[in-house]
């Protein structure tokens, strides 16, 4: 009834105004002048007001009436794009935006800075694994992110556990637990429900990642000492998407992804679906499984809404992952006296999303975000059967201000927090239960010095309902002497509440983990950071990049564990600080068909609470990689060699492990328009830690298995097949 109101006053409207205007709709759909890509943020002004701004997509959308109209465009990195075109009808018009000649790199913008800035400018340093390297790493490794980000100079994927093969992401050299994992902007993966999470999150349903290194507590609340990962999924754009992947592997794991979208005038849409299935393999021949059972569900729809100068996004996450390792004979169903050992993990997180962004003629934004996870491991070894459930939440609402030159306000508030409960347990469980929950405020003002320097203060006030409140501010300058030289600087504070339940060098049972002693408390950390960069560019489209980045991080009142007498996992404050500090130097070149990525990262971490052995164990002090790529155009061909070295690290005992090389080679060949193959061998060397010791001690009925510091799955080839519908 309602609707049938509103269209019965407008034709009667229509009737009786003469004078009243035909409101057309034009969408513009604004793009990079070369590589076709979308360039979001950018902002359409209409007889110098300013009209709308593009989402992430690219995309504006005005109403007008019919008649001529003199049409500007601008966004950071990008030369001014103007447009006179006589409007009759809706229309849609595709709007080329070219880069400016003296940004520094490619521009992407980050949604992690919150300010829609581009990579080049931002005063925090933002790295991007962007569309590209998505689609690429889909045909590598489709099955999850860990591969990809492991490339990443500065950053290690630690695995944990030889039988569930669950891994976790350290950045300069600290513990998983400091580094915050974020989906699009919000925590999905911490405490009890953080296990197995950058193992369920596949690459084709990305648009991009986003990483930065040092504290960035103040940008989204406490966790992020170490830094963060923003997992930013595709959205959908004009055109229609579709693609399959198929992959099989010589470790016996199959995988098949899909991925649909599209985007239509005021609706539109993502969906993505994938399956793992993966056999038990027991690569070194000791009896145990080096590569788990598994079967892997995804489904991730996403609905997308545009009423005017708004997106609405409806979103839902379900991942049902089923792993199983241990004594291969029990994993074929023949267990006896002897062989008993296993461990099975069932876990099932199903989430919702509900995100609304609304711009406003004046260039303003305001944001609302939220998001609610469900998480259940249903846990079984020969002893423990455990049912453990977390409930995450995060709510945010933030706003946007542009204003002067270049300037730009960030502000807002949120909450969030999570309850954990056992609710199955055929034994005592020392950890019962656990709630967290903690409200912020948050402000950013950047400010933009002569379009050559930025100025970016941050602060941010948490309040945690146990262990009060927390005060993090942060400062970042960045600075371009000219075309080819500029700087950054940047100190930030953060925290770290206590959690038993976040990573550790090691996986523990539930059974293994006591409670948190009631006098312990939060981390609390400063990072400093400092860069130079060296951009070059000539004729040919040749380009050289070089960053020169150090960094100091001090965590202060440091949880550590200790392994008590019962074997329990017990966890308490160090009473000196944990120190880590080295540099980072990274080099980008491309001549003519070829691209060079090179990396070396230098890290010290020390645990000055310990009178001896204050080393970080299973943290190499230096770190190489490097990247070469040749594309064959004509061909429609593409091969890469990839390489990375890996120092001494020291065992817990404080010896010495070897260094290693890693090895990895790939052929992708494009077939018509449609079809993609991607001949992929992981590890050439086959180098593996079971080549220098044995990966457990003790007994086959009750083994001990020892820290990881070096891959145990061998040489893997793998074929992929992916369809562009």
């Amino acid at each position: 009834m309602y609707t049938m109101y509103r269209i019965f006053v407008l034709l009667m409207g229509c009737c009786f105004s003469l004078n009243i205007h035909a409101q057309l709709k034009v969408q513009f759909q604004c793009q990079n002048a070369v590589s076709g890509k979308a360039v979001p943020g950018v902002t359409v002004t209409e007889d110098g007001k300013a009209t709308a701004m593009a989402d992430t997509s690219g995309v504006a959308v005005l109403l007008v009436p019919a008649g001529t109209h003199h049409f500007s465009f601008s966004a950071v990195g990008y030369e001014k794009a103007q447009l006179t075109i006589h409007i009759t009808h809706d229309t849609t018009l595709v709007i080329k935006m070219g880069a400016l000649a003296k940004e520094m790199d490619e521009v992407v913008i980050v949604a992690t800075t919150r300010n829609n800035q581009s990579i080049e400018n931002a005063p925090i340093k933002v790295e991007v694994l962007g569309k590209e390297e998505m689609n690429e790493e889909n045909g590598i490794r489709p099955a999850n992110i860990a591969s990809i980000l492991g490339d990443v100079s500065g950053v290690q994927i630690q695995q944990t556990s030889a039988t569930s093969g669950n891994s976790n992401v350290r950045i300069q050299g600290l513990d998983g637990r400091y580094t915050q994992i974020l989906r699009d902007g919000m925590p999905l993966y911490d405490g009890f429900s953080g296990g197995f999470g950058i193992l369920t999150i596949p690459p084709l349903d990305l648009q991009q990642i986003e990483l930065v290194k040092g504290s960035a507590s103040t940008l989204y609340g406490g966790g992020a000492i170490g830094g963060l990962v923003n997992i930013i999924s595709k959205r959908p754009t004009a055109a229609q998407e579709g693609s399959i992947t198929l992959n099989q592997t010589t470790l016996k794991e199959t995988d098949a992804n899909v991925y649909l979208s599209k985007r239509y005038k005021g609706f539109g849409y993502t969906l993505f679906g994938g399956y793992i299935h993966q056999n038990p393999v027991d690569v070194n021949k000791d009896g145990f499984s080096d590569v788990p059972k598994l079967n892997s569900y995804n489904l991730h729809p996403r609905l997308f809404f545009y009423p005017k100068n708004t997106t609405i996004i409806l979103g839902y996450n379900g991942n049902m992952n089923h792993t199983k390792g241990g004594d291969m004979q029990v994993l074929k169903g023949s267990s006896d006296a002897v062989h008993q050992y296993f461990e099975q993990n069932n876990t099932t997180r199903h989430s919702g999303e509900l995100v609304v962004e609304h711009h406003f003629d004046s260039g303003k934004s305001l944001y609302f975000k939220n998001t609610v996870s469900d998480y259940t491991n249903d846990f079984a070894d020969a002893q423990l059967n455990y049912k453990g459930n977390q409930l995450s939440y995060y709510s945010e609402l933030s706003t946007l201000i542009p204003y002067g030159n270049k300037n730009s306000f960030v502000g807002g508030v949120n909450v969030t927090g999570d309850q954990f409960k056992a609710t199955h347990q055929n034994q005592l469980i020392p950890i019962a239960s656990l709630n967290n929950n903690t409200i912020g405020a948050f402000v950013q003002n950047t400010w933009t010095i002569k379009d050559q320097a930025t100025l970016e203060l941050g602060l941010r006030d948490d309040y945690h309902q146990k262990y009060g409140n927390f005060f993090l501010p942060r400062l970042a300058f960045f600075n371009r002497f000219n075309a080819h030289w500029a700087t950054r600087l940047g100190v930030g504070w953060g925290y770290k509440v206590p959690n038993p339940f976040t990573p550790w060098y090691m996986d523990y049972t539930p059974d293994k983990i006591a409670a948190l002693p009631a006098s312990i408390t939060p981390e609390k950390s400063v990072g400093y950071n400092a860069e130079i960069n060296y951009k070059l560019d000539w004729e040919g489209g040749n380009s050289l990049f070089i960053n020169q980045a150090f960094f100091l991080t001090q965590i202060k009142d440091p949880i550590y564990g200790t392994i008590n007498p019962d074997g329990t996992l017990f966890y308490q404050n160090g009473n000196k600080n944990v120190l880590s500090r080295g540099f980072d130097t990274y080099v980008k070149a491309k001549l003519e068909e070829w691209e060079l990525y090179a990396g070396y990262t230098y890290t010290v971490v020390t645990r000055n609470y310990l009178p001896q052995q204050q080393f970080m164990p299973l943290t190499p002090r230096n770190r190489m990689s490097f990247v070469l790529a040749r594309d064959f155009e004509k061909a429609g061909l593409m091969t890469g060699l990839e390489g990375s070295y890996n120092g001494s690290q020291k065992r817990l005992d404080g010896s010495n492990t070897p260094g290693y090389m890693f090895m990895a080679a790939v052929i992708q060949k494009h077939l018509g328009d449609h079809v993609t193959v991607v001949l992929n061998c992981e590890n050439l060397l086959n180098y593996k830690q079971s080549n220098v010791e044995a990966l457990y001690t003790g007994s086959v009925t009750d083994p001990q298995f020892k820290p990881l510091w070096a891959p145990i799955d061998g040489r893997v080839v793998n074929l992929s097949l992916r369809l562009k519908l």
